[in-house]
C-alpha cells in the first residue's frame, strides 16, 4: 500500500519516510506556495533515499491567509499548523495512507487528537506520524545512523519547510520577519544516506 510521506527534505521528515518503507510504498511530497520557489536540493534528497518524489503547489490564497493569521496574532504558530492540516488533508485525498514527521516534543505543527480522528473520519485515510514516541535526541541519534545531514538557519538552508516562503511574504509586506518568528531556529537537510554494515 502507498503511504503519501509529507517531506522537507530534512531529517525528521526523511526519517519517518525511511521508517514507514519497510511496510508501504512510500511516496514523498513536497507543498510549496510558489511554482517558482527552487527545491533543488530537497529533489536531491529524496532522490539520495531512493523513493517517489513530486513537488506540489498549494492554492493561491493560502500565503496570503498565513500571513494575516502571523500578523494579526504575533506568532507563527497557527498559522503553520493551518497550512500543515491542508497538506495532509490535500494528500488525505489521494492516499489511503498519510504520514509526516512530527516528533513526540514538536509543539507546531502538531495535530490534536481530535484533528487526528477529524482528518480520519473524513477522508477514510490513515495518518502515521512514525516519530511521535520519539524525543528529538532519540530522533538524531537514529537519524546519524542512516542520514547524512546539513544542518543551517531558516532561509540559510534550502529545505521544503513551510516557514521559509511565509517568512519571505511577510517582509515583502514591509515587515520584519524577526518579529514574528524565533530568531535561531536551526533546520536539516539530508544530502545522502549511510550504509550500516554487519
Amino acid at each position: 500500500m502507498k503511504a503519501g510521506v509529507l517531506f522537507s527534505g530534512g531529517k525528521d521528515s526523511s526519517l519517518a519516510a525511511v521508517l514507514l518503507s519497510r511496510d508501504y510504498s512510500v511516496e514523498l511530497n513536497t507543498f510549496v506556495f510558489s511554482h517558482q520557489r527552487s527545491l533543488a536540493a530537497v529533489e536531491r534528497a529524496a532522490l539520495a533515499l531512493g523513493f517517489p518524489y513530486r513537488r506540489r503547489t498549494f492554492r493561491e490564497d493560502l500565503l496570503g491567509r498565513a500571513v494575516e493569521m502571523v500578523l494579526s496574532s504575533g506568532y507563527p504558530n497557527a498559522a503553520i499548523q493551518m497550512v500543515h492540516k491542508e497538506a495532509l488533508c490535500i494528500l488525505s485525498t489521494e492516499y489511503r495512507v498519510v504520514a509526516d514527521g512530527t516528533r513526540f516534543d514538536d509543539r507546531v505543527p502538531m495535530l490534536s487528537r481530535d484533528e487526528v480522528q477529524s482528518l480520519q473520519d473524513t477522508s477514510g485515510c490513515s495518518y502515521l506520524r512514525p516519530l511521535l514516541g520519539y524525543p528529538r535526541r532519540e530522533v538524531d541519534r537514529i537519524a546519524a545512523r542512516h542520514l547524512e545531514i546539513a544542518f543551517g538557519e531558516t532561509g540559510r538552508i534550502e529545505n521544503g519547510d513551510y516557514e521559509a516562503e511565509i517568512r519571505e511574504e511577510v517582509r515583502a509586506r514591509g515587515e520584519d520577519s524577526g518579529k514574528y518568528f524565533p530568531l535561531h531556529h536551526e533546520q536539516s537537510l539530508v544530502t545522502g544516506t549511510i550504509t550500516i554494515s554487519g
